[in-house]
């Protein structure tokens, strides 16, 4: 299985990815790419963005799921 299978399946059990999730689940470092990857293949995957606070202030990032 490659990554942007593994990050699909996901995906389609928890309901949406985030750059951390990916990372810390399958040491996926680039999900924008394997996002990509995904919709070459001709699956609608929606971009969201969320933001939150941390410690350093406020951060941006994106969610994503399916279309």
């Amino acid at each position: 299985m490659s990554q942007a299978t593994d990050i699909l399946d996901y995906i389609d059990q928890n309901g949406s990815i985030t750059d951390n999730e990916a990372r810390d689940l399958f040491c996926c470092h680039r999900l924008s790419a394997r996002i990509l990857d995904l919709r070459k293949l001709g699956i609608n995957i929606v971009t969201e963005r969320i933001t939150g606070k941390n410690r350093y202030g406020t951060y941006s990032c994106a969610r994503y799921r399916r279309g």
